[in-house]
């Protein structure tokens, strides 16, 4: 009995070092890969871009406030009917999570929200990306730019 144990014990050894060793177990990353994109400071001016679609445009403007209490309204101009259309706050210049901004619809293309930017308790000054997606899926292959935003001095 002791010499079955042993026996399959080694046998599953074995098994378990050819399936890691040869890679037939991989892991999944469901990360976006990283790109290289040129960036686009929203509070520049908007940020225009083109597709098979159409034009897209994105627009920020500091609506209230000072620093970090600033509410922004965020306009997006889309070539298509968006559905479940998100914009979600990442810091670029600290990871501080992840905030969705539901992008409500105004006139035909034209997408539109209101928003303030999470606090950072660090710095007064913090850089945010602003990513757009179509419920739980990105438009990065839509999206060329990276588009980017500093709360702080206005």
């Amino acid at each position: 009995m002791l010499r079955a144990i042993v026996f399959i014990g080694l046998i599953l050894g074995l098994i378990s070092v050819v399936v890691f060793s040869t890679g037939l177990l991989k892991t999944t990353d469901n990360a976006a890969p990283v790109r290289d994109q040129p960036v686009c400071d929203l509070l520049a001016g908007p940020c225009e871009w083109r597709t098979e679609a159409g034009l897209w445009k994105v627009g920020l403007q500091v609506m209230v406030g000072e620093g970090q209490g600033a509410q922004y309204q965020l306009t997006v101009h889309a070539p298509t009917v968006q559905e479940r259309f998100l914009a979600v706050l990442r810091g670029e210049s600290m990871y501080m999570g992840e905030y969705p901004v539901p992008l409500r619809q105004g006139q035909k293309g034209q997408y539109s929200a209101h928003f303030t930017a999470p606090l950072c308790t660090t710095g007064a000054e913090m850089v945010w990306r602003v990513d757009l997606q179509q419920g739980q899926n990105a438009l990065s292959e839509a999206v060329p730019l990276k588009l980017v935003f500093q709360s702080g001095n206005h």
